[in-house]
């Protein structure tokens, strides 16, 4: 094998590894307020209080609104996932290593990327459940009420995650399964199943918090949660003669912040899955 590894090769293994991360690597990043490009080790979300319409006389001042601007930061971390190739291993499988390769790199990133976005819901205080259900519908339409109470949109951007045993819950309800409710399987991002119920998105997640029995879901606004990039997912392969092998390095900057607090409520239910 050449000792400098062919610059298509490289083309076609980042290609293979943002792909991968955009379509199997995260699942909520398309849920939050997101801001790619950021330059710097931190930036900041915005959080806008509510403003008053006023009255004003004819050929008077148009009344302010004196916005209360709460500037919230979100801090970036450098993230690495890598492996080794061994040039001779790749004469001998009978699958596409580079490919094998780059999605696994892509799906840590991507597991990175839902484990910073669902840190950042953790630190909301609003809750609805005590643990002591599984995820009812009563239980659903008190977190809904919540939103409703700090009057969140319900603009088509109200979003849950749920686990696993909390999914299967759901499709035990007629009105969560039957298409005169919900409709067909809208795919959020290819290659994930979501639900559209109550003007909410329902998206399955593996990584929520849990205990042995116990399992926090998020029922949430899109504006609540910030989620900031100063590097999309990048790769750099380099040869190591010593080794006889290529070293694939995958990275991102990233970080997410809850912006929001009135905009999320975590659900507490029992989890007979993790029993």
């Amino acid at each position: 094998m050449s000792v400098s590894i062919d610059q298509v090769f490289v083309k076609q293994f980042e290609a293979d590894v943002h792909l991968a991360y955009q379509q199997m690597g995260t699942k909520l990043r398309s849920t939050v307020r997101s801001k790619s490009g950021v330059v710097g080790a931190s930036t900041t979300f915005q959080k806008v209080g509510r403003g008053t319409a006023s009255t004003k006389s004819r050929h008077g001042i148009v009344p302010v609104m004196n916005l209360n601007h709460e500037p919230v930061e979100c801090m970036l971390t450098d993230y690495y996932a890598g492996d080794w190739v061994d040039a001779l291993d790749e004469l001998k499988v009978n699958i596409d290593e580079r490919r094998v390769v780059a999605s696994a790199g892509a799906y840590a990133l991507g597991r990175k990327t839902d484990e910073l976005i669902i840190d950042a819901m953790n630190a909301s205080t609003l809750s609805v459940g005590d643990y002591s259900t599984g995820l009812t519908k009563d239980l659903i339409l008190s977190a809904v009420e919540v939103l409703n109470t700090n009057d969140v949109p319900d603009d088509g951007r109200r979003f849950a995650v749920i686990g696993v045993h909390q999914w299967n819950e759901l499709l035990s309800m007629d009105e969560f399964v039957s298409s005169e409710y919900v409709g067909d399987s809208t795919p959020l991002v290819s290659g994930f199943e979501a639900k559209k119920w109550l003007g909410i998105t329902w998206v399955l997640h593996n990584g929520l918090p849990s205990t042995d029995t116990n399992r926090d879901c998020f029922i949430y606004h899109a504006s609540s949660v910030g989620h900031a990039c100063g590097q999309e997912v990048k790769t750099d392969i380099s040869w190591h003669g010593e080794r006889a092998a290529h070293f694939i390095s995958n990275s991102m900057s990233q970080g997410a912040v809850l912006i929001d607090n009135d905009g999320i409520v975590r659900v507490k239910c029992a989890d007979a899955t993790t029993a």
